[in-house]
């Protein structure tokens, strides 16, 4: 049974750091492009960044370019996500994924296949 259990979401100050996981179950991670999401309340959910099978290359949605770093752990079966300098806007719901295919991409979400539950992260002082 594929499975993603997301957790490391919380309450952080502006400018403070989180670092995100997302244990894998059911699959080898090794063998998928992976991604994280986040969906704020009323926005639609949006692709911040991805890690691809094989070469690894990485994604990152311009709002978070410099601040985020995707990274996977394939022996432990966990995915990353290391937010740093955090801003309010970044407060949402935020979901690891599945790719369907070898070479990740941030949209449309219908290229992910599986979907962890969410974690939520709140910026605020």
């Amino acid at each position: 049974q594929v499975q993603l259990v997301e957790s490391g979401g919380g309450l952080v100050q502006p400018g403070g750091s989180l670092r995100l996981s997302c244990t894998a179950s059911g699959f080898p991670l090794e063998g998928y492009a992976i991604g994280w999401f986040r969906q704020a309340p009323g926005k639609a959910r949006e692709g911040i960044s991805c890690i691809s099978r094989g070469d690894g290359t990485t994604i990152y949605e311009d709002s978070v370019k410099g601040r985020f770093t995707i990274s996977r752990d394939n022996a432990e079966n966990t995915f990353y996500l290391q937010m740093n300098s955090l801003k309010p806007e970044d407060t949402a719901v935020y979901y690891c994924a599945r790719g369907r295919f070898a070479q990740c991409v941030l949209t449309p979400t219908y290229m992910y296949d599986y979907w962890g539950q969410g974690t939520q992260v709140t910026v605020s002082s």
